[in-house]
């Protein structure tokens, strides 16, 4: 693997830690600024905001601009976007710094994703990507906590300028390692929009929204079912938080040589292990020790869904994968956002703390559903195409590739 993934992955550690650091933070912010917990709970949501909108726009603004150029105006606006949260005057300029905050960071996983693959040789482009996506799950492990500490003894302003020296050194980090990736002489934007709207593609996002909020419908009340129903204390919600994060990491290593082999199988096996491990968690969530191991499984086969579905609909954008790429980080967002309001939802209706392990369940395998069935058209258009193949009596070298290309799906 290529020395330049370990700079996209320290970017990726970066933004995993600023996306997932104000969940923690939330009290320190709302007592400091002088508001209420629910209320700078939008904290959260506007930097989701951020990255629904940022990925397809400044993807698309920046469709001509060289790859690596890119991903350094990326960071760069990563970093102030965070440093304007440090220095936040006040609750409305924060929540203006988070959206700047957000902006670039399905964009940055968007054309990172892609400069990743195409640094390695064929049949390893899987395992690339998941290399750069180990900076996220490592954030949950360790720089969450950590940024999460640091924000309670030192204020929350301290945790954004830490965040902010780490998009400096990824900008530095970047500027040396990763390679020149000119823009191919045949892209542009309508090329772009015209590959996003490809069905296999529009049904991967599907999937992305659907199955993956079942893990978000969870995750977003992980901290109230530590202390309500696993009996566990405050103090303890760091412990488990990181676990999941452990999960996600060990998922991400898996995910990568696994999709690389069968992209397809993959992703279906892990939807339907997630709605196996959701229902089983309502069970689990009782006995302390097998709800800490239910929560490990839980962050490794949410995250094992994450590589075949970036992969999958950068494989069927063909040549203009980009945009398709940013924007399949925008649905994981929709995913936070949908799953967290199914979830609450669940709570609210006054059916108990592990409501949403059902909720996140069912969605699951809505994912799923829709995974499948994206599969058996595909199965039915590439059997079409053969057989037009084959009654005209040629065989085109593009056509030729695309059937006995080993793309795994």
């Amino acid at each position: 693997m290529p020395l330049a993934l370990l700079a996209l992955a320290v970017s990726a550690f970066g933004i995993g830690t600023t996306e997932f650091v104000m969940m923690g933070l939330l009290p320190n912010v709302a007592d400091d600024l002088g508001t209420s917990v629910p209320t700078a709970g939008y904290l959260v949501s506007a930097y989701a905001l951020g990255v629904v909108i940022g990925a397809p726009l400044l993807t698309a603004v920046g469709s001509r601009i060289p790859r690596k150029r890119m991903l350094l105006l990326l960071m760069a606006l990563f970093v102030v976007g965070n440093l304007a949260s440090a220095l936040a005057p006040g609750f409305g300029w924060l929540l203006a710094g988070r959206v700047l905050a957000g902006l670039p960071h399905g964009a940055f996983f968007g054309v990172g994703a892609v400069v990743a693959a195409r640094m390695v040789r064929e049949g390893r482009q899987a395992r690339a990507v998941a290399t750069m996506f180990l900076g996220l799950t490592v954030a949950n492990i360790v720089g969450v906590p950590a940024a999460t500490l640091l924000g309670q003894h030192l204020g929350w302003r301290a945790t954004f300028l830490v965040v902010t020296v780490i998009g400096l050194l990824s900008l530095v980090a970047l500027a040396r390692l990763v390679p020149s990736v000119p823009v191919d002489a045949h892209q542009s934007l309508g090329r772009e929009v015209r590959a996003l709207g490809n069905r296999q593609v529009l049904l991967g996002l599907a999937t992305a929204v659907l199955g993956f909020a079942g893990v978000f419908a969870v995750y977003s009340y992980l901290a109230s079912m530590t202390t309500e129903v696993m009996g566990l204390g405050e103090s303890s919600v760091t412990l488990v938080l990181a676990l999941f994060g452990i999960g996600m990491t060990l998922g991400a290593l898996a995910a990568g040589p696994l999709t690389d082999r069968a992209l397809r199988p993959t992703l279906y096996v892990s939807l339907a292990a997630l709605a196996l491990v959701l229902v089983a968690f309502r069970f689990t969530a009782h006995v302390q020790w097998a709800a800490l191991v239910t929560v490990v499984l839980l962050g490794g086969i949410g995250f094992l869904t994450t590589t075949p579905l970036q992969m999958l609909v950068m494989n069927k954008a063909k040549d203009a994968p980009t945009l398709a790429s940013a924007s399949n980080h925008s649905a994981f967002n929709l995913a936070n956002a949908g799953g967290a309001w199914a979830g609450g939802a669940a709570i609210a209706a006054g059916w108990g703390w592990m409501s949403p392990t059902l909720v996140g369940a069912a969605l699951a395998v809505v994912g799923l559903a829709i995974a499948v069935t994206a599969g058996l058209l595909d199965r039915t258009d590439r059997t079409r195409g053969e057989s037009r193949i084959v009654a005209s009596g040629s065989v085109p070298a593009e056509a030729t590739t695309t059937i006995l290309s080993p793309s795994g799906d």
